[in-house]
């Protein structure tokens, strides 16, 4: 299995630390911050990693990051030219996957405690062409994309409600995602948003109304890194973290 970390974007909402460095590389603790995906997907047993990134930032990670040896992987690299959207960040990996394959994605501010081995094999177990997401409870879900669970059936989202006003579940749709290649095919099938990009929720949802999207909760500390408050929350978090 491959795993994908979404590395581009703007990160105008860390500005104006984003103003020459992808936010990515920002330091959390000890290490840039695209490092804990890195070591959460190896733990894993997943050794071989795509990453996508913005031109802006593409040779500082190539240069800090290289052929991934050092951090016990192997990684390949992709530019997003400008910004599009996660569904289509996602889209740049399809011609390195093989047909068939299954793989995890990580958005790469997201970072966490949990331990994703349990949560691959249950991928794993699951009939081709489903998904997979991890969801986590939290205390204000308007921020987020927000599952709601079937009444009658709770281990079944019906769908993914993105940032409502009046969630209808605390819990929220963290940027950890597991597919296999027909996710591609979602992809080509959705239209861009009103703000003109492919959004992962029109894709998560094209699995969760035919039934094919399950999900898993994580039980530790999460947090999405993408602004002033949680990034320092995550330095606080992860000073301490042995890599």
């Amino acid at each position: 299995m491959k795993g994908i970390i979404l590395a581009g974007g703007t990160g105008s909402r860390l500005y104006p630390l984003t103003k020459l460095i992808n936010k990515h590389l920002l330091p959390v603790g000890k290490h840039p911050m695209i490092c804990y995906g890195i070591e959460r997907l190896r733990a894993a047993g997943i050794r071989e990693l795509f990453i996508v990134t913005s031109k802006m930032s593409a040779g500082l990670y190539a240069e800090y990051i290289g052929s991934g040896k050092a951090f016990g992987v192997k990684v390949t690299f992709a530019v997003q030219e400008e910004a599009g959207g996660i569904a289509q960040a996602l889209s740049l990996a399809e011609p390195y996957i093989v047909p068939g394959e299954r793989f995890v994605v990580l958005l790469g501010d997201n970072l966490f405690q949990d331990d994703l081995l349990a949560y691959v094999s249950a991928f794993e177990e699951q009939p081709s062409g489903e998904a997979r997401v991890l969801l986590k409870r939290v205390h204000d879900p308007r921020r987020y994309g927000v599952p709601v669970f079937d009444p009658e059936r709770r281990e079944r989202i019906l769908y993914i409600e993105e940032k409502p006003k009046q969630p209808q579940s605390n819990y929220c749709v963290t940027g950890i995602y597991m597919y296999d290649t027909e996710v591609f095919r979602h992809i080509a099938e959705i239209a861009p948003s009103a703000r003109g990009e492919l959004e992962i929720t029109d894709v998560n949802n094209a699995y969760a109304h035919s039934g094919k999207l399950k999900y898993d909760i994580l039980q530790r500390w999460w947090t999405d890194a993408g602004t002033f408050d949680s990034l320092q929350e995550a330095a606080v978090k992860l000073w301490g973290v042995q890599l």
